[in-house]
């Protein structure tokens, strides 16, 4: 896809495009005219205070919600003018991690993990488990087949949630708060993993967070809601040299944060 920006000519790798959302309820206008690029290979992070829009605007990318106007573009395709056949196909596509990581109690690891294989696919039995087996090890939880989600702790829920997602081998990866509930160290493998996975497959991911170490670490594309508004769009590396006050004001929201942005920003210059 080649995308004009001004007068220069950039080719762009983007899977997804999203172009002047819209989207009210009972009149209450919750995105207004968003428009941002989730680039390929890359993990796009969608960032905001609670009520900003953040999660209706992932809602109306994964077609949960229909937006009122604008439109958004899967591999070129309006995911609004799609059939629903063809919404079908492109759900198959998309793998979903959930902020409780949504196991199924009743199920093991292995039939959690095996339940997209069920729905989606016609594969064997023995090759759905072989595929099982590949995406345990991705996560790191060889031999967890047959342990129940009780068993399980905090960031173990999330691998499996990360597996399950993974499983169908999706273009697209959607993370919904992926580090609420853990620790700190936890949170950094997690925010690991996704970013290993998302490089290795080359899959679009998008990460809905109020994580700043996620932000930091992982946030190779950030876009800003502030009131159902996109404030700003850039790179962790870029959101520390930005001057915009809302962004500041929410990233560094401390005086912490604060002194560690100027030292960063001292660093980098006397680098």
């Amino acid at each position: 896809m080649v995308k004009i920006c001004g007068e220069n000519v950039l080719v762009c790798s983007a899977m997804i495009e999203i172009r002047n959302i819209q989207k009210s309820f009972d009149g209450r206008v919750v995105l207004d005219n968003i428009t941002a690029v989730m680039e390929t290979g890359k993990c796009n992070l969608i960032i905001g205070a609670s009520g900003s829009g953040k999660t209706v605007l992932t809602k109306c990318m994964v077609g949960l919600f229909e937006p009122d106007s604008g439109e958004i573009i899967f591999d070129g395709k309006n995911i609004v003018d799609m059939t629903d056949d063809e919404r079908k196909s492109l759900r198959r596509q998309i793998g979903m991690l959930f902020q409780g990581s949504a196991l199924f109690d009743s199920m093991t690891v292995e039939q959690n993990i095996l339940f997209p294989l069920d729905m989606f696919t016609k594969q064997t039995t023995a090759e759905k488990l072989k595929r099982v087996n590949e995406v345990l090890e991705k996560v790191n939880l060889v031999g967890s087949n047959k342990k129940s989600p009780a068993e399980l702790s905090g960031g173990m829920k999330k691998r499996v949630g990360i597996a399950r997602a993974i499983v169908l081998n999706p273009k697209y990866l959607f993370c919904d708060e992926p580090n609420s509930g853990l620790d700190p160290q936890t949170s950094l493998l997690i925010d690991k993993l996704i970013h290993d996975i998302t490089t290795e497959y080359n899959m679009t991911t998008i990460v809905v967070t109020h994580d700043m170490n996620s932000v930091m670490e992982i946030g190779h594309h950030i876009v800003y809601v502030h009131k159902g508004k996109k404030q700003w769009e850039g790179s962790n590396k870029e959101i520390i040299f930005s001057d915009n006050e809302l962004l500041n004001k929410f990233i560094f929201a401390s005086d912490f944060l604060q002194d560690a942005k100027q030292m960063r920003m001292l660093g980098a210059k006397k680098g």
